[in-house]
């Protein structure tokens, strides 16, 4: 996992997606939420890295399932919320 925030105290979500550890079809891994509210209505921002370069951002748990890396897969940009 990144080393970013490594010290903070990570949560898992309630769904499959969001779960600690899991890795969508893209190649990116749920890290885990602070309870930090993300930018889509009811969700939490939640730390994602990128199994196949490292990168590590942010994105709501809405899109965890499908999310793409923003630095090697075309995806978009992530959200600067789960480092807050």
């Amino acid at each position: 996992m990144g080393q970013e925030g490594r010290d903070w105290n990570w949560t898992s979500g309630s769904g499959e997606s969001v779960r600690i550890g899991y890795v969508n079809p893209n190649g990116q891994r749920c890290c885990g939420h602070r309870g930090i509210r993300g930018t889509d209505h009811g969700q939490y921002a939640y730390k994602v890295e990128c199994i196949k370069c490292g990168y590590v951002y942010g994105a709501n748990g809405t899109d965890m399932h499908e999310r793409q890396c923003p630095q090697c897969g075309g995806g978009a940009p992530g959200i600067p919320n789960w480092k807050t």
